[in-house]
C-alpha cells in the first residue's frame, strides 16, 4: 500500500465505499499507513477542478456503465460532535421550508 499518492487511495475508497466515508475511516481501515493528515494536506493542496476528478472516475464509470443504472453524488457533509457550525457547515433548510 505505501505506493500511489494519498489522493488516489482516498479516491478508490470513495468509488469503492458503500456508507459514509471519511479520512479518518480510511486511515483506519488502511492501519495508519496512510494518516488522515496526510488525506487533508493533499486535499487542500493543489486545487482540483471536476476535470480532475473526471480523469480520475472516468476508467471506473466506463467499466460499469449501463443504459439501466444511474450514479448518484452526494455531498453532504456527517455531523460530528466536535465540529462547530459556520456559514457554510451548518443546516441549510431545503427550498419552501424557509
Amino acid at each position: 500500500m505505501k505506493n500511489g499518492k494519498p489522493l488516489d487511495h482516498y479516491s478508490d475508497y470513495l468509488i469503492s465505499a458503500f456508507g459514509q466515508t471519511t479520512a479518518t475511516g480510511l486511515a483506519s481501515l488502511l492501519d495508519g499507513e496512510i494518516s488522515h493528515d496526510q488525506v487533508q494536506r493533499s486535499l487542500a493542496g493543489e486545487e482540483q477542478s471536476s476535470a480532475d476528478l473526471w480523469r480520475i472516475v472516468k476508467p471506473h464509470v466506463r467499466q460499469i456503465e449501463s443504459e439501466e443504472g444511474v450514479a448518484i453524488v452526494d455531498d453532504s457533509i456527517a455531523e460530528k460532535p466536535y465540529t462547530d457550525e459556520n456559514d457554510i457547515i451548518c443546516w441549510h433548510p431545503l427550498s419552501g421550508d424557509q
